[in-house]
């Protein structure tokens, strides 16, 4: 979810107003989701290296973070939405900590939607943190005997299908650390549109985008 700054700057606005605005734009494609039936949606909040972002700033997103748990999780339950928050979340204060436990166990049951949203997440960490689980539940195993299957139920998407497509908005072409591994055979779709601007009408574009694309999963084109 790209651009919330710029979106902003371009309106002669504080960062905050578009955050706010950006967070505002969640609902709207959590809604069409619901619509079109589709059962998982993933979206980046908040990356491993926005700590570096100006302290101000970050609390700005740790303050709108907290509010939004607060306000949408009723909703989230009403609407059948189930939250989960994937990273490292023992960095947030233990305020925001009780929040989002609070919202996971709330929407636990619901099954229209799995929400999770990435905040403190970086594939690379994923990665790393699923190593670390993995040899403390196989103390008497070799590095060595690791495998990708073993791997995989380590990674804080575990109970997630693998990524079919991935959103980027706001005009950059890469992924970001976002997660890598969910994504190695992800359909890939760019958008200049900044995130606050992001349209139902638009998110509609990319699915339609999707349903286009020959994906082989590195099998041979047919001929």
């Amino acid at each position: 979810m790209d651009g919330n700054r710029r979106w902003a700057k371009k309106r002669l606005l504080p960062a905050a107003l578009g955050h706010a605005s950006g967070a505002k734009r969640v609902r709207t494609i959590v809604e069409s989701c619901i619509r079109y039936n589709i059962e998982h949606l993933s979206l980046f909040a908040f990356s491993t290296e926005n700590w570096r972002r100006p302290p101000e700033e970050v609390s700005v997103l740790m303050n709108l973070f907290a509010s939004y748990l607060q306000k949408e999780v009723d909703e989230m339950e009403i609407n059948g939405v189930c939250l989960k928050v994937v990273g490292d979340k023992s960095k947030f204060s233990d305020e925001l900590q009780a929040l989002i436990l609070r919202a996971e166990q709330q929407t636990q049951h619901n099954t229209k939607i799995n929400l999770r949203v990435a905040a403190n997440y970086g594939g690379r960490w994923d990665f790393v943190q699923a190593a670390k689980s993995w040899q403390r539940s196989n103390p008497s195993l070799s590095i060595d005997q690791l495998t990708e299957a073993e791997l995989a139920p380590f990674l804080s998407t575990a109970d997630a299908p693998e990524m079919d497509l991935l959103i980027r908005t706001g005009g950059e072409s890469r992924v970001s650390n976002f997660m890598l591994w969910q994504a190695a055979y992800a359909e890939l779709f760019f958008i200049d549109t900044l995130w606050p601007d992001f349209s139902a009408k638009q998110f509609n574009e990319a699915l339609e985008w999707f349903t286009q694309r020959d994906r082989r999963f590195g099998s041979a084109a047919p001929f």
